[in-house]
């Protein structure tokens, strides 16, 4: 049975998804949903009702990370967990569950009153001080090749990047901005981002990557 990918293409955790996937050259059909109108096929497979979900036989992930070692471990031909696992996991759980909690308030800042948006803003730079702190010492966030973090990491500083453009085309965080700039107009990322039609309006899964 062909795996199958529940994507939404605009979700940095479904990015991430696909680019582990991608990268290690595993086929899957992608139904892509969107988050409105779930379809009651995704959601009587999946315990949390989120994006992305993998069901693969007898298994179904909807964690977009396990779907990252999911994909990897059966090939990983640019290496991307040779870096010290626990540390990239560590720094991965930061960007999750911290740093994806101001930058939800950030972009939303009406929907959160109590403080100004640059408030929210400011408690997000916490984390990209922290990268680019690790980016002036190499190339990627562990090592001088990219590893899962940068994959997993990525999506979200994209989304914070596009908040206030302007503000962060003059932040001072230069190596932060030309990883992003890098990873962001990478052919893989190019490739992940393709569009599919909506699977509920065009009935299609489709083969993905397609190559």
């Amino acid at each position: 049975m062909q795996p199958t990918l529940y994507s939404f293409r605009r979700c940095p955790y479904a990015m991430r998804a696909r680019l582990a996937i991608a990268v290690s050259e595993q086929n899957v059909l992608l139904k892509e949903i969107v988050l409105k109108h779930k379809p009651e096929e995704l959601l009587a497979i999946s315990p949390n009702k989120t994006i992305p979900v993998l069901a693969c036989d007898d298994q179904v992930i909807d964690e977009s990370l396990e779907i990252m070692v999911w994909a990897l471990s059966k090939n990983d031909p640019k290496q991307w967990l040779q870096a010290p696992l626990m540390e990239m996991l560590s720094l991965i759980d930061l960007n999750d569950f911290e740093f994806k909690g101001w930058l939800d308030k950030y972009k939303y800042a009406d929907r959160h009153p109590e403080y100004q948006q640059s408030y929210y803003r400011e408690e997000a730079e916490e984390f990209l001080m922290q990268l680019e702190t690790r980016l002036q010492q190499n190339r990627y966030l562990f090592s001088e090749h990219i590893s899962l973090a940068d994959m997993a990491i990525f999506p979200f500083i994209r989304q914070f990047s596009m908040v206030e453009p302007a503000w962060f085309e003059q932040s001072n965080y230069p190596m932060v901005k030309q990883w992003l700039s890098e990873l962001i107009n990478s052919d893989l990322f190019i490739s992940c981002m393709k569009k599919y039609p909506i699977w509920l309006e065009s009935g299609e899964a489709f083969l993905f990557p397609n190559k």
